[in-house]
């Protein structure tokens, strides 16, 4: 099975002269926990509502601060939107992410977004147990 055929295709994205709030908002809006982050059209990072929590907001950052690279998680973890689901789980298990952007092949350009839930809807229940369980390893 292709990626293509389980991801998430409309995606939000997020910009690094964007504020911490507009990324909480755009994550309330989406219902998501995870962005994208572009600059210049290129792909530099991504930020997740733990990254705003514990990286940011913990430590006192202002709502209207800007993200900044070391908001962001980088370097931004990724798969082709052709590549196998089986690709995707042994990135994000040997990884230990939860969520992982599509490209498009070629232009490399946004395509969506896999999650566990994705994994857990669409492979076998091992394989979706052995992603959770090493992502879930501190």
């Amino acid at each position: 099975m292709k990626l293509k055929e389980i991801m998430t295709h409309n995606v939000e994205i997020i910009h690094p002269e964007d504020t911490l709030q507009v990324a909480a908002q755009k994550m309330r809006d989406r219902n998501v926990g995870f962005l994208p982050v572009y600059e210049g059209g290129e792909l530099i990072g991504v930020v997740t509502d733990r990254d705003i929590t514990v990286r940011a907001i913990a430590k006192g950052a202002d709502p209207r601060t800007m993200l900044n690279r070391g908001l962001i998680t980088t370097p931004a973890i990724y798969c082709l939107e052709d590549q196998s689901v089986d690709d995707a789980t042994d990135l994000m298990h040997d990884n230990q992410i939860r969520r992982l952007v599509i490209l498009k092949r070629g232009n490399r350009q946004l395509a969506g977004v896999v999650s566990l839930g994705h994994l857990a809807m669409n492979v076998d229940d091992k394989m979706t147990a052995e992603v959770l369980q090493s992502v879930s390893v501190p």
